[in-house]
Protein backbone atom coordinates (compact mmCIF):
# COMPACT_ATOMS: atom_id res chain seq x y z
CA UNK A 1 0.00 0.00 0.00
CA UNK A 2 1.35 3.41 -0.98
CA UNK A 3 0.90 6.11 1.65
CA UNK A 4 0.03 9.70 0.65
CA UNK A 5 3.39 11.26 1.55
CA UNK A 6 5.72 8.46 0.48
CA UNK A 7 8.78 9.80 -1.30
CA UNK A 8 8.83 13.07 0.63
CA UNK A 9 11.78 13.95 2.87
CA UNK A 10 11.14 15.90 6.06
CA UNK A 11 14.01 17.26 8.14
CA UNK A 12 13.12 18.49 11.60
CA UNK A 13 15.24 20.25 14.20
CA UNK A 14 12.76 19.54 16.94
CA UNK A 15 12.27 19.10 20.63
CA UNK A 16 9.52 18.69 23.22
CA UNK A 17 5.96 18.30 21.83
CA UNK A 18 4.75 20.76 19.18
CA UNK A 19 7.15 20.05 16.32
CA UNK A 20 7.36 16.30 17.09
CA UNK A 21 3.55 16.19 17.02
CA UNK A 22 3.59 17.68 13.52
CA UNK A 23 6.33 15.45 12.14
CA UNK A 24 4.81 12.33 13.73
CA UNK A 25 1.72 12.91 11.60
CA UNK A 26 3.91 13.40 8.52
CA UNK A 27 5.71 10.13 9.27
CA UNK A 28 2.40 8.33 9.77
CA UNK A 29 1.38 9.49 6.29
CA UNK A 30 4.49 7.95 4.75
CA UNK A 31 7.05 10.77 4.72
CA UNK A 32 10.63 9.99 5.61
CA UNK A 33 11.27 12.08 8.73
CA UNK A 34 14.80 12.73 9.94
CA UNK A 35 14.80 14.02 13.50
CA UNK A 36 17.86 16.17 14.17
CA UNK A 37 18.86 16.00 17.82
CA UNK A 38 21.53 17.77 19.83
CA UNK A 39 24.21 15.53 21.38
CA UNK A 40 22.26 15.25 24.63
CA UNK A 41 19.08 14.48 22.67
CA UNK A 42 15.62 15.95 22.52
CA UNK A 43 15.06 16.99 26.12
CA UNK A 44 11.66 15.24 26.05
CA UNK A 45 13.65 12.00 26.18
CA UNK A 46 14.32 12.73 29.85
CA UNK A 47 10.89 14.00 30.91
CA UNK A 48 10.29 10.62 32.52
CA UNK A 49 11.17 6.93 32.07
CA UNK A 50 7.66 5.56 32.53
CA UNK A 51 7.32 3.31 29.44
CA UNK A 52 9.71 0.51 30.44
CA UNK A 53 12.58 2.99 30.57
CA UNK A 54 11.48 5.33 27.79
CA UNK A 55 9.86 8.75 28.07
CA UNK A 56 6.09 8.72 27.50
CA UNK A 57 6.40 11.84 25.34
CA UNK A 58 9.13 10.27 23.23
CA UNK A 59 7.09 7.11 22.66
CA UNK A 60 3.95 9.07 21.85
CA UNK A 61 5.33 11.47 19.24
CA UNK A 62 8.39 9.97 17.57
CA UNK A 63 7.32 6.78 15.88
CA UNK A 64 8.49 6.19 12.35
CA UNK A 65 11.37 8.69 12.47
CA UNK A 66 15.13 8.44 12.03
CA UNK A 67 17.34 10.07 14.65
CA UNK A 68 20.59 11.81 13.75
CA UNK A 69 22.77 13.59 16.30
CA UNK A 70 24.28 16.85 15.06
CA UNK A 71 26.09 19.57 16.96
CA UNK A 72 25.12 22.59 14.90
CA UNK A 73 27.87 24.67 16.46
CA UNK A 74 30.37 22.56 14.47
CA UNK A 75 31.06 23.31 10.78
CA UNK A 76 31.11 19.65 9.74
CA UNK A 77 27.68 19.02 11.27
CA UNK A 78 26.29 22.16 9.63
CA UNK A 79 27.43 20.75 6.30
CA UNK A 80 25.42 17.57 6.96
CA UNK A 81 22.28 19.56 7.78
CA UNK A 82 22.78 21.73 4.69
CA UNK A 83 23.07 18.62 2.52
CA UNK A 84 19.85 17.23 3.97
CA UNK A 85 17.99 20.49 3.42
CA UNK A 86 19.16 20.59 -0.19
CA UNK A 87 17.23 17.37 -0.79
CA UNK A 88 14.35 17.95 1.62
CA UNK A 89 10.74 18.75 0.78
CA UNK A 90 9.85 20.04 4.25
CA UNK A 91 11.89 21.60 7.05
CA UNK A 92 10.33 21.90 10.51
CA UNK A 93 11.93 23.58 13.51
CA UNK A 94 10.87 24.86 16.92
CA UNK A 95 13.99 26.55 18.22
CA UNK A 96 13.72 29.97 19.83
CA UNK A 97 13.12 32.70 17.21
CA UNK A 98 16.45 33.84 15.79
CA UNK A 99 18.38 30.76 16.93
CA UNK A 100 18.29 29.09 13.54
CA UNK A 101 19.51 32.24 11.77
CA UNK A 102 22.44 32.52 14.20
CA UNK A 103 23.43 29.01 13.19
CA UNK A 104 23.42 30.04 9.54
CA UNK A 105 20.06 28.59 8.52
CA UNK A 106 17.80 31.62 8.28
CA UNK A 107 14.51 30.72 6.63
CA UNK A 108 14.82 33.57 4.11
CA UNK A 109 18.16 32.19 2.97
CA UNK A 110 16.87 28.63 2.77
CA UNK A 111 13.88 29.72 0.72
CA UNK A 112 16.19 31.51 -1.68
CA UNK A 113 18.63 28.62 -2.02
CA UNK A 114 15.96 25.89 -2.14
CA UNK A 115 12.84 27.37 -3.78
CA UNK A 116 10.81 24.14 -3.46
CA UNK A 117 11.50 23.77 0.26
CA UNK A 118 8.58 24.22 2.66
CA UNK A 119 9.88 25.73 5.91
CA UNK A 120 7.69 25.61 9.01
CA UNK A 121 8.74 27.36 12.23
CA UNK A 122 6.85 26.81 15.48
CA UNK A 123 7.34 29.22 18.38
CA UNK A 124 5.56 30.71 21.35
CA UNK A 125 4.60 34.09 19.92
CA UNK A 126 5.80 34.01 16.33
CA UNK A 127 8.95 35.33 14.72
CA UNK A 128 8.34 39.01 15.48
CA UNK A 129 6.37 41.23 17.82
CA UNK A 130 6.78 42.38 21.42
CA UNK A 131 6.71 38.88 22.95
CA UNK A 132 8.71 37.05 20.28
CA UNK A 133 11.72 36.46 22.54
CA UNK A 134 9.76 35.32 25.57
CA UNK A 135 10.13 31.75 26.72
CA UNK A 136 6.90 29.98 25.91
CA UNK A 137 5.89 26.64 27.36
CA UNK A 138 2.48 25.01 27.22
CA UNK A 139 1.21 26.17 30.60
CA UNK A 140 2.59 29.67 30.13
CA UNK A 141 0.57 30.04 26.92
CA UNK A 142 -2.51 28.54 28.58
CA UNK A 143 -2.24 31.38 31.07
CA UNK A 144 -1.30 34.18 28.67
CA UNK A 145 -4.00 33.36 26.09
CA UNK A 146 -6.80 33.12 28.65
CA UNK A 147 -7.38 29.38 28.25
CA UNK A 148 -6.71 28.80 31.94
CA UNK A 149 -9.27 31.50 32.80
CA UNK A 150 -12.09 29.48 31.21
CA UNK A 151 -10.92 26.17 32.72
CA UNK A 152 -11.62 25.04 36.25
CA UNK A 153 -14.37 26.03 38.67
CA UNK A 154 -15.59 29.13 40.50
CA UNK A 155 -12.72 28.86 42.95
CA UNK A 156 -10.08 29.63 40.35
CA UNK A 157 -8.54 28.97 36.93
CA UNK A 158 -6.89 25.67 36.12
CA UNK A 159 -4.49 24.05 33.71
CA UNK A 160 -5.99 21.91 30.96
CA UNK A 161 -4.71 18.50 31.97
CA UNK A 162 -3.01 17.66 28.67
CA UNK A 163 -0.56 19.72 26.61
CA UNK A 164 -3.32 21.39 24.62
CA UNK A 165 -1.18 24.30 23.39
CA UNK A 166 1.62 22.12 22.04
CA UNK A 167 -0.84 19.71 20.45
CA UNK A 168 -2.77 22.52 18.79
CA UNK A 169 0.43 24.08 17.46
CA UNK A 170 1.66 20.76 16.09
CA UNK A 171 -1.61 20.00 14.35
CA UNK A 172 -1.87 23.54 12.95
CA UNK A 173 1.64 23.10 11.56
CA UNK A 174 0.71 19.73 10.06
CA UNK A 175 -2.33 21.09 8.24
CA UNK A 176 -0.42 24.17 7.04
CA UNK A 177 2.34 21.95 5.63
CA UNK A 178 -0.22 19.79 3.83
CA UNK A 179 -1.73 22.95 2.29
CA UNK A 180 1.74 24.06 1.22
CA UNK A 181 2.44 20.68 -0.37
CA UNK A 182 -0.79 20.94 -2.37
CA UNK A 183 0.17 24.48 -3.39
CA UNK A 184 3.64 23.36 -4.43
CA UNK A 185 2.17 20.64 -6.63
CA UNK A 186 0.48 23.42 -8.61
CA UNK A 187 3.12 26.15 -8.61
CA UNK A 188 6.40 24.35 -7.92
CA UNK A 189 7.15 26.85 -5.14
CA UNK A 190 7.77 26.07 -1.50
CA UNK A 191 6.60 28.24 1.40
CA UNK A 192 7.60 29.84 4.68
CA UNK A 193 5.13 29.06 7.47
CA UNK A 194 5.17 30.46 11.00
CA UNK A 195 3.01 28.88 13.70
CA UNK A 196 2.55 30.77 16.97
CA UNK A 197 1.38 28.79 19.98
CA UNK A 198 -0.30 31.95 21.27
CA UNK A 199 -2.17 32.42 17.98
CA UNK A 200 -3.40 28.83 18.12
CA UNK A 201 -4.94 29.35 21.55
CA UNK A 202 -6.22 32.86 20.88
CA UNK A 203 -8.19 31.51 17.92
CA UNK A 204 -9.62 28.72 20.07
CA UNK A 205 -10.68 31.39 22.58
CA UNK A 206 -12.95 33.12 20.03
CA UNK A 207 -16.25 32.30 21.80
CA UNK A 208 -15.17 33.53 25.27
CA UNK A 209 -13.54 36.58 23.67
CA UNK A 210 -16.63 37.54 21.66
CA UNK A 211 -18.81 37.06 24.73
CA UNK A 212 -16.48 39.35 26.69
CA UNK A 213 -16.42 42.04 24.04
CA UNK A 214 -20.20 41.94 23.56
CA UNK A 215 -21.01 42.30 27.25
CA UNK A 216 -21.34 38.74 28.48
CA UNK A 217 -18.16 37.88 30.44
CA UNK A 218 -17.44 34.18 30.85
CA UNK A 219 -17.84 32.63 34.31
CA UNK A 220 -16.16 29.38 35.30
CA UNK A 221 -18.58 26.78 36.61
CA UNK A 222 -16.55 23.60 36.23
CA UNK A 223 -18.32 20.60 34.70
CA UNK A 224 -21.63 22.40 34.26
CA UNK A 225 -23.36 24.62 31.74
CA UNK A 226 -23.73 28.37 32.38
CA UNK A 227 -27.26 28.69 30.92
CA UNK A 228 -28.84 25.20 31.00
CA UNK A 229 -29.96 22.97 33.89
CA UNK A 230 -29.72 20.15 34.72
CA UNK A 231 -26.42 20.00 32.88
CA UNK A 232 -23.61 18.83 35.10
CA UNK A 233 -22.11 16.10 37.25
CA UNK A 234 -24.03 13.96 39.73
CA UNK A 235 -22.67 11.19 41.95
CA UNK A 236 -24.02 7.64 42.03
CA UNK A 237 -24.45 5.42 45.06
CA UNK A 238 -21.17 3.65 44.32
CA UNK A 239 -19.32 6.97 44.03
CA UNK A 240 -19.09 7.30 40.23
CA UNK A 241 -19.54 10.69 38.58
CA UNK A 242 -22.07 10.94 35.77
CA UNK A 243 -22.44 14.06 33.64
CA UNK A 244 -25.84 14.59 32.04
CA UNK A 245 -26.79 17.12 29.38
CA UNK A 246 -30.46 18.10 29.24
CA UNK A 247 -30.63 20.42 26.25
CA UNK A 248 -34.34 21.27 26.11
CA UNK A 249 -37.73 20.88 27.76
CA UNK A 250 -38.58 17.68 25.88
CA UNK A 251 -35.47 15.98 27.24
CA UNK A 252 -36.33 17.25 30.73
CA UNK A 253 -39.75 15.59 30.49
CA UNK A 254 -38.14 12.32 29.40
CA UNK A 255 -35.62 12.49 32.23
CA UNK A 256 -38.31 13.21 34.80
CA UNK A 257 -40.55 10.36 33.68
CA UNK A 258 -38.10 7.61 32.70
CA UNK A 259 -35.14 8.21 35.01
CA UNK A 260 -36.29 10.28 37.94
CA UNK A 261 -39.58 8.37 38.07
CA UNK A 262 -41.69 11.50 38.58
CA UNK A 263 -43.68 12.56 35.51
CA UNK A 264 -45.41 15.28 37.54
CA UNK A 265 -42.04 16.94 38.08
CA UNK A 266 -41.83 17.71 34.36
CA UNK A 267 -44.98 19.83 34.52
CA UNK A 268 -44.14 21.61 37.76
CA UNK A 269 -43.99 25.35 36.89
CA UNK A 270 -40.72 25.65 38.85
CA UNK A 271 -38.99 23.22 36.47
CA UNK A 272 -41.01 23.07 33.25
CA UNK A 273 -38.84 25.39 31.14
CA UNK A 274 -35.14 26.02 30.65
CA UNK A 275 -35.28 29.53 32.21
CA UNK A 276 -37.21 28.23 35.22
CA UNK A 277 -34.86 25.31 35.79
CA UNK A 278 -31.95 27.71 35.62
CA UNK A 279 -33.66 30.11 38.02
CA UNK A 280 -34.20 27.22 40.42
CA UNK A 281 -30.96 25.46 39.63
CA UNK A 282 -30.16 24.30 43.14
CA UNK A 283 -33.58 22.64 43.50
CA UNK A 284 -33.41 21.21 39.96
CA UNK A 285 -30.01 19.70 40.64
CA UNK A 286 -31.16 18.40 44.02
CA UNK A 287 -33.96 16.42 42.36
CA UNK A 288 -31.48 14.77 40.02
CA UNK A 289 -28.82 14.25 42.69
CA UNK A 290 -31.23 12.41 45.01
CA UNK A 291 -32.21 9.87 42.36
CA UNK A 292 -28.67 9.35 41.07
CA UNK A 293 -27.42 8.80 44.62
CA UNK A 294 -29.90 5.93 44.99
CA UNK A 295 -28.50 3.97 42.03
CA UNK A 296 -25.20 2.28 41.24
CA UNK A 297 -23.45 3.45 38.11
CA UNK A 298 -24.07 0.45 35.83
CA UNK A 299 -27.89 0.29 36.12
CA UNK A 300 -28.12 4.08 36.09
CA UNK A 301 -26.22 4.28 32.80
CA UNK A 302 -28.54 1.62 31.38
CA UNK A 303 -31.55 3.74 32.38
CA UNK A 304 -30.05 6.88 30.83
CA UNK A 305 -29.18 5.06 27.63
CA UNK A 306 -32.62 3.49 27.34
CA UNK A 307 -34.18 6.94 27.78
CA UNK A 308 -31.77 8.39 25.16
CA UNK A 309 -30.50 11.00 27.60
CA UNK A 310 -27.15 12.56 26.79
CA UNK A 311 -24.69 11.44 29.45
CA UNK A 312 -21.06 10.53 30.04
CA UNK A 313 -19.17 8.93 32.85
CA UNK A 314 -16.45 11.24 34.14
CA UNK A 315 -13.61 8.82 33.56
CA UNK A 316 -10.03 9.00 34.69
CA UNK A 317 -7.06 7.54 32.83
CA UNK A 318 -7.51 4.19 34.58
CA UNK A 319 -11.05 3.87 33.22
CA UNK A 320 -9.93 5.13 29.81
CA UNK A 321 -7.41 2.29 29.73
CA UNK A 322 -10.24 -0.26 29.63
CA UNK A 323 -12.77 1.85 27.70
CA UNK A 324 -14.72 -0.17 25.10
CA UNK A 325 -14.22 2.54 22.47
CA UNK A 326 -10.48 2.95 22.96
CA UNK A 327 -8.57 1.96 19.81
CA UNK A 328 -4.88 1.18 20.22
CA UNK A 329 -1.73 0.84 18.19
CA UNK A 330 1.53 -0.82 19.18
CA UNK A 331 4.88 0.66 18.24
CA UNK A 332 8.39 -0.60 18.83
CA UNK A 333 10.69 1.44 21.05
CA UNK A 334 14.36 0.97 21.95
CA UNK A 335 13.22 -0.86 25.08
CA UNK A 336 10.40 -2.93 23.63
CA UNK A 337 6.87 -2.53 22.23
CA UNK A 338 4.49 0.06 23.64
CA UNK A 339 0.71 0.24 23.28
CA UNK A 340 -0.99 3.63 23.04
CA UNK A 341 -4.18 5.27 21.73
CA UNK A 342 -4.52 5.18 17.95
CA UNK A 343 -4.59 8.35 15.83
CA UNK A 344 -8.16 9.54 15.35
CA UNK A 345 -8.67 9.24 11.56
CA UNK A 346 -10.18 5.99 10.31
CA UNK A 347 -9.78 5.35 6.60
CA UNK A 348 -11.94 2.89 4.73
CA UNK A 349 -10.10 -0.15 3.40
CA UNK A 350 -6.78 0.94 4.92
CA UNK A 351 -4.84 -0.43 7.87
CA UNK A 352 -1.70 1.50 8.69
CA UNK A 353 1.50 0.22 10.19
CA UNK A 354 3.47 2.55 12.42
CA UNK A 355 7.24 2.78 12.49
CA UNK A 356 9.51 2.35 15.49
CA UNK A 357 10.61 5.04 17.91
CA UNK A 358 14.34 5.63 17.33
CA UNK A 359 17.06 5.52 19.94
CA UNK A 360 19.09 8.70 20.24
CA UNK A 361 21.37 8.92 17.22
CA UNK A 362 20.35 5.49 15.97
CA UNK A 363 20.68 6.53 12.31
CA UNK A 364 23.57 8.99 12.64
CA UNK A 365 26.22 6.93 10.88
CA UNK A 366 24.02 6.01 7.93
CA UNK A 367 22.67 9.54 7.50
CA UNK A 368 26.15 11.08 7.66
CA UNK A 369 27.27 8.66 4.99
CA UNK A 370 24.18 9.26 2.81
CA UNK A 371 24.42 13.05 2.90
CA UNK A 372 28.18 13.33 2.64
CA UNK A 373 28.30 11.99 -0.93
Amino acid sequence: MTLPLEGLLVVSVEQAVAAPQCTCRLADAGARVIKVERPEGDFARSYDHIVHGESAHLVWLNRGKESVVLDLSKPDDKIVLEAMLAKADVFVQNLKPGALAKLGFAVARLRQDYPRLICCSISGYGESGPYAQRKAYDLLIQAESGVASVTGGPEGPARVGVSIVDIAAGLNAYEAILEALIGRSRTGAGAAISISMFDCMAEWMTIPLLNEEYGNPFKRIGLAHPTIAPYGVFKTRDDADILIAIQNDREWRVLAEKVLGDAALAADPKFATVPKRLENRSETDAQVAAVFAAHDVAPLMQMLEAAEIGFARVNDSALLSTHPHLRRITVDTPSGPASMPAPAPLRADETRNYGAVPALGQHTANIRKEFSR
